[in-house]
């Protein structure tokens, strides 16, 4: 179930992030933003926009600290929140087990992955588009997070949807080359062309590092203009970035 209290903060600040729904523990928080705050009023993540300070402020208003943000590089480096960093560290992903510490990604396409324990003993956030899940970002979060596989529930972000996602060869081969049957991930276009499906393919990630239960996916970052940032849809919109935090009391 989606948490009701933060869910409630939310609409009474007339903000229409996401709050996931997912039966995470009533310790475990988390909340997905979209390009809007507000009427008429947009909030970009981007570390290069020029006011994204302003943005770390809203989402303060909703967290208990400031969140580790990362310098995401497309691979499978998983850092720890609970750790002292003098400057962002580079990795796709983050845990954390100290209450308070709060785990981030931000994204503009690429899929944004939430990760706890039924317990809520500690959390993850994964940034994986296709080169980190073609790298193991997801298999490496919940190495990491050092719980059973099988006690992990995970949350599906918005994600550039499989009908949008066109890729070449290169990425079809990225995945099926080692692991044939993901070719069910992806639907021919025309020579050389491909439909990729993120959602499918961190589903199929998920299961085979012993996840069972993978919750959310289903929105489009391209298609769906009036909530999403996209990079692959150009223009102004190629450099934002929502946010995606978890934490835990």
């Amino acid at each position: 179930m989606p948490d009701a209290a933060l869910s409630t903060r939310l609409a009474a600040a007339g903000l229409d992030w996401i709050v996931p729904d997912w039966p995470a523990s009533p310790n475990v928080h988390a909340l997905s933003t979209t390009r809007n705050l507000g009427p008429a009023r947009e909030i970009d993540f981007s570390p290069r926009h020029p006011r994204v300070d302003e943005a770390r402020r809203e989402l303060r208003r909703f967290v208990p600290r400031e969140p580790v943000w990362l310098a995401q590089a497309h691979g499978a480096l998983i850092s720890s929140a609970d750790t002292a960093q003098a400057a962002p560290p580079q990795a796709d992903g983050t845990i954390a087990r100290t209450a308070g510490n709060v785990c981030s990604v931000l994204t503009g396409d690429c899929l944004p992955v939430l990760l706890t324990d039924r317990d809520g003993t500690v959390v993850a956030a994964a940034h994986a588009g296709w080169r980190g899940l073609a790298a193991g970002v997801l298999e490496a979060a919940v190495g990491a997070m050092r719980v059973a596989p099988a006690s992990v529930l995970a949350w599906l972000g918005p994600a550039i949807g499989p009908q949008a996602f066109e890729v070449g060869d290169e990425v079809y081969a990225a995945f099926c080359d080692d692991d044939p049957a993901a070719h069910a991930c992806f639907v021919a276009q025309r020579p050389g062309k491909w439909h990729a499906d993120l959602y499918a393919l961190a589903r199929r990630r998920l299961a085979g590092a012993g996840v069972p239960a993978i919750h959310g996916g289903g929105r489009c970052t391209l298609t769906d203009r009036a909530s999403f940032y996209s990079y692959r849809r150009g223009g102004a919109d190629a450099a934002g970035r929502m946010a995606t935090v978890i934490w835990r009391e």
